[in-house]
């Protein structure tokens, strides 16, 4: 059975309908037809039952789908790794993150991309809180995984993995650790742990001097490292807004994350400096991607 008239076979066994089949395939209908005849004389059963109204799989044509999908598969990966070493998926690609669940979806997204290109290494760095882009303007890396916004007129907005509800930091004794949430007017009165480096319009998207009302937040203590913030807040310095993930990722027995209720969601999405966009670094995002819908797919409602 020729590769092609396997092509056929397996993409008609998903359609279930010839024209279809015909129209991906960019064949015409007859060539499905005639390659699906030529297989049932070779194997001496029909594979797929036809009616006027509908299209199966004979039990035949299931066991043979079955069986032949594993090898199809491994036919196209080795096909594909070839092809993509020809047009220079190899060497480095060095890839930054700032929070501890981007850093997993990129160590998950970097074991198979490693896999689909072997001539291919991936390593994985944290950026610093208070340099958001030094690294990648000095070229140590090629992608970061950050905080929302960039408006950066040399650094490139790509897509945004996590949306994510706020939720404030605070210290298991303060008085808010009660409540099931909170809103942004909770915070007049209580200082806000800073963060020291990072531009103006992010810190202002992140750490509001006001809320809804107009009431004044005020600062607190400034700090360079996410740590240091969270040892702040569990001193009792101040309180901290970060992603609902953090009750997870950063849980600590001093500590409690609050639904943050009426603020804006806060995102994270990839980065990389203008003209620096290479055939590796595009086949990266896209294995991201997947495996970002994949971790979406596989979480609890």
């Amino acid at each position: 059975m020729e590769l092609r008239d396997i092509e056929i076979f397996l993409t008609l066994a998903e359609e279930l309908h010839f024209t279809r089949t015909a129209e991906r395939l960019h064949v015409s209908p007859a060539r499905v037809s005639q390659a699906i005849k030529k297989q049932e004389r070779v194997i001496g059963a029909e594979l797929f039952e036809r009616t006027s109204r509908q299209v199966v799989l004979t039990t035949v044509g299931r066991r043979l789908r079955d069986d032949l999908e594993v090898g199809y598969r491994q036919i196209q990966q080795a096909i594909a790794t070839a092809s993509t070493a020809v047009r220079g998926i190899t060497g480095v690609l060095k890839v930054g993150f700032s929070s501890a669940w981007c850093g997993n979806l990129i160590v998950k997204a970097a074991d198979q991309f490693r896999t689909r290109h072997p001539g291919c290494e991936v390593q994985i760095a944290e950026m610093p809180l208070h340099d958001r882009f030094g690294a990648l303007r000095a070229g140590d890396i090629d992608l970061q995984l950050t905080e929302l916004p960039v408006d950066e007129a040399d650094i490139v907005n790509g897509p945004v993995i996590y949306s994510d509800q706020r939720a404030l930091t605070v210290s298991a004794h303060h008085p808010l650790a009660r409540r099931e949430s909170v809103c942004l007017e909770d915070l007049a009165g209580i200082p806000l742990i800073t963060i020291t480096g990072p531009p103006q319009y992010w810190l202002d998207a992140h750490l509001p001097h006001r809320t809804p009302a107009g009431r004044a937040i005020p600062r607190g203590p400034a700090t360079i490292a996410w740590q240091e913030a969270l040892s702040l807040v569990a001193a009792g310095k101040g309180v901290c807004p970060t992603s609902i993930r953090s009750a997870r990722y950063y849980a600590r027995p001093d500590l409690a994350y609050i639904p943050l209720l009426d603020a804006p969601p806060i995102e994270f999405g990839l980065s990389w400096q203008a003209g620096s966009e290479t055939v590796t670094a595009q086949a990266f995002v896209r294995t991201l991607l997947e495996a970002a819908d994949k971790e979406s797919m596989d979480s609890p409602a």
